[in-house]
Formats: structure tokens, C-alpha cells, sequence
């Protein structure tokens, strides 16, 4: 902001709106105030190519809208974020900013709003700000922290371990396996947000107060959205009826489910490495985490799974965005949803959070970690399970007796089975556990 502008370059209504909503004290997430910047821009410029609005107003409004849209003005939009539910409020903050910033001619709603609602603008604002920030920001991140995973599922290709179901034991794996499990999970859940993408690309702009779109030229819509399409690089379509453009906002809801379900599976992959890390002595330690600060303020040498329990706490966060946003999404009222400012907050908050904690599980915690293949592959001998891989050679019965016997006398599965008459050649076939681990080709 230049030194002869005024701190505040708001008008009557954002101030009222100010007074109106104390609530928490949060404004709205900067992406949706930038992103009005971004429609506001795109729409005075479209309106000047329709002979609607005067060119040089336009071209003031737009490079307006581009300060809002860097991000410079972010503390220009000081209403609550629980605020009245169609976002009209910082629709209005955002016209009479712009206005201000345009010059003395240019009037807030006339013409920095021409064309436009905040019913169909401030519900743009928010789906092209998820889009933009799911697109270049949580896909990159969970991309890398697929590859982290991928990196360790080759490095410990060939850690046999026991493998556990219930939380018993059960036959052989590998190390790498459950790695190249953990990476697949990932590499599903952005197949998933990648799906609904789509869906929350298309936006209600064009379709005014109800959907019928009076006051707006037919062109309109279709103009900005090519403009927004080709500044930003994102797919930006029309609302598959402009009815359900206004009055639902599925998109959002939709793209929510996604974003829970990576929070279920990084919750999972968590909890994994912290269980398989545990210890150092009295825990299973097939893997070492890394070190990264002091576990324990009175017990020395302690460390603690401190990124586990970062990513398990942003999970257990994103699935409580979900529900509201669940919820925000039953409050379309006939022509239109009125929950879209908790939606905005939710939604990007679950992405900012995914971002940045896969991006730490992936570089300060699945980076650093080390098998400690001697424990892994003792586990593996140990686990009385491995006794299936008998059932071909002897019967499921007999091979239930040698492992009853194996656990009561602490005697190892080939002791035992050996004793009972199995021939050698037959135990070092079936009892070979990294072929176990192997799954048939």
C-alpha cells in the first residue's frame, strides 16, 4: 500500500459488517480474498469488451483487482468469517476496496459489481480458491510424500518381518511391502481428489441473485471464466444447471469427502510407523524414526514419534472440517446455500493442513527412518503363523499341533516340526520365509 492511500480503504458497509460480526475474530481465508480480486478483475474487463463499462474504469478496477489478487491487500478484509451466509458481506468489502483504489468515478456496485451477485460470485471465489490451492499446493505435497514412501519401499524391498493382522502375529512380509502399501494408499487418495476436481471447477458466476442471471449480459460468464482459465491455468467450466450453480454447493462437499478420506489413510500410515517404531527395547523396533527433539522433559534419552502424532492430530482436524462442511452443505434453501462462508474456512483449512503435514511426513520423518533388519527378520522367525505355509505338505490339523506345541514348549516351528517326523527337505521349502513373503508372479 503506497504511503498517500488510506489505512483503510473499505466503505460504509464493510464497516457495518465488521460491527455486525465479532465472532472469532478470523477473517476470511486470504485465497477467497484473492480470488474476488481475480473474478472482480476478469469481470470488469469482460464488461468493457461488451461495451458494458467504460474502458479506462475497467482498466483502473482490473489493476486494482491484481493487488488483491497478489495478496498485498489481504489485510484490506477484515469481516469475520462467520459472517451472513451467502458471503455478501465480503463481497461488498471487496467492491468497495476496489472502488476506492479506482478512483472517485467508479462506483462499488455499479461498476466494480456490474453483472455480478454475491450469490454467484462470493461461491466462485471459494471453489476456484479450493481448486487453485488443491491443484498447486496438496497434490504437489502428496506427491512427494508418495515418493518418499515408493523410495522406501525399494530400499527395504528385502526386510522380512512378521506380519500382523488383528495385532497378532501372521505370516511373513516384507518391510518394503507394507512401504509399497502406504505408497499406494497415497497415490489412491490423489486419484480421488484428483476425480472431483471437475465437479468443484464449475462455478455459479453468471447466474446472479436465483440462477436466472438478470442483469448480466449472456456473454458474461462465459467470457470471465475463459479469462480466469487462462491467467491461472485451471480447468473452470459452467455449473451443470445454474440453478444447482446457486442453490448447492456439492462441489465443495464433494471434494471434502476426498480430502477425509487422504486424512483416514495418512491417519493409518501414521500410526503404522509410530507402532513399528515403538520402543526402542520393550516395543517392536523393526524401524528407527528419526530424531528430532527431546521426548521427555524428565526422562533422558527419550524420543518421541513427534510427526506421526502431527500428521494423526491434522487428520483428526480434517475430519471435523468434513462434518461442517457435511453439514453446510444440507443448508442449500431452495435458490441458494446459505453456509458458504464456514465452507470456505473449512475446506481450505483441511488442505493448508494436508499440504504441510505430508510435506513434513515425507521430508522429517519417512526420509529418515532406518529398518533395523536383525529385529524385523527375528519377528519373522519367531511368528508362529508361519506354520501355513505347511498346510500343503501336512494338513492344516497336524500343523495346528506343532504350533500349539511350538508356543507352550518355546521351541521354534522347525524344531518342532522336524520332532514330529517332517522331512528337512520339506521344512526348508516351506519354511523359507523370504519366499513366503513373495507373492506368486
Amino acid at each position: 500500500m503506497s504511503k498517500t492511500e488510506p489505512r483503510e480503504l473499505w466503505g460504509a458497509e464493510t464497516a457495518k459488517a465488521v460491527a455486525n460480526f465479532p465472532v472469532s475474530g478470523e477473517p476470511i481465508p486470504p485465497p477467497v480474498a484473492r480470488w474476488l480480486g481475480r473474478i472482480k478483475g476478469a469481470a470488469a474487463r469482460a464488461n468493457a469488451d461488451l461495451g458494458l463499462l467504460d474502458r479506462d474504469k475497467a482498466d483502473r478496477i482490473a489493476a486494482a483487482a491484481a493487488r488483491i489478487a497478489s495478496g498485498e491487500l489481504d489485510d484490506q478484509f477484515p469481516i469475520d468469517v462467520f459472517q451472513t451466509g451467502s458471503g455478501t458481506s465480503s463481497n461488498m468489502n471487496a467492491n468497495e476496496v476496489l472502488a476506492n483504489l479506482a478512483g472517485d468515478d467508479v462506483h462499488a456496485n455499479d461498476d466494480v459489481n456490474m453483472g455480478q451477485s454475491s450469490n454467484d460470485v462470493f461461491p466462485s471465489a471459494v471453489h476456484l480458491a479450493a481448486l487453485d490451492e488443491i491443484t498447486n499446493d496438496l497434490l504437489p505435497a502428496l506427491g512427494l510424500l508418495a515418493a518418499s514412501l515408493e523410495g522406501k519401499s525399494k530400499e527395504f524391498g528385502d526386510v522380512v518381518k512378521a506380519g500382523r493382522t488383528h495385532w497378532m502375529d501372521a505370516v511373513p512380509v516384507t518391510l518394503g511391502q507394507e512401504f509399497g502399501g502406504y505408497a499406494a494408499q497415497v497415490r489412491e487418495g490423489i486419484a480421488r481428489v484428483q476425480d472431483a476436481l471437475p465437479r468443484l471447477g464449475k462455478i455459479p458466476l453468471g447466474g446472479t441473485a436465483v440462477g436466472t442471471g438478470l442483469n448480466t449480459h449472456p456473454e458474461f460468464a462465459e467470457r470471465v471464466r475463459k479469462l480466469l482459465s487462462e491467467e491461472s491455468g485451471l480447468t473452470i467450466s459452467a455449473p451443470a444447471d445454474p440453478f444447482e450453480g446457486t442453490a448447492a454447493r456439492d462441489g465443495i462437499v464433494e471434494a471434502s469427502g476426498a480430502l477425509k478420506t487422504v486424512a483416514v489413510s495418512l491417519t493409518k500410515i501414521a500410526n503404522d510407523l509410530r507402532y513399528l517404531g515403538s520402543g526402542p527395547r520393550a516395543g517392536l523396533g523393526e524401524i528407527s524414526l528419526p530424531e528430532l527433539q527431546k521426548g521427555s522433559s524428565i526422562m533422558p534419552g527419550k524420543v518421541n514419534p513427534v510427526i506421526p502424532e502431527v500428521v494423526t492430530q491434522v487428520a483428526a482436524q480434517v475430519i471435523g472440517n468434513d462434518a461442517a462442511i457435511t453439514i453446510g452443505g444440507m443448508q442449500g434453501h431452495f435458490e441458494l446455500n446459505v453456509f458458504v462462508p464456514l465452507l470456505a474456512r473449512n475446506i481450505l483449512d483441511s488442505v493448508k493442513l494436508l499440504s504441510s503435514a505430508s510435506r513434513l511426513f515425507a521430508e522429517k520423518c519417512v526420509d529418515g527412518i532406518e529398518a533395523n533388519r536383525e529385529t524385523a527378520e527375528h519377528y519373522a522367525e519367531l511368528t508362529l503363523s508361519a506354520a501355513t505355509a505347511l498346510n500343503p505338505y501336512i494338513g492344516y490339523d497336524k500343523a495346528s499341533e506343532i504350533v500349539k506345541e511350538a508356543a507352550a514348549t518355546g521351541r521354534s516351528l522347525r524344531e518342532v516340526a522336524r520332532e514330529k517326523g517332517v522331512e528337512e527337505s520339506v521344512l526348508d521349502k516351506a519354511l523359507d520365509y523370504r519366499a513366503m513373503a513373495k507373492p506368486p508372479t
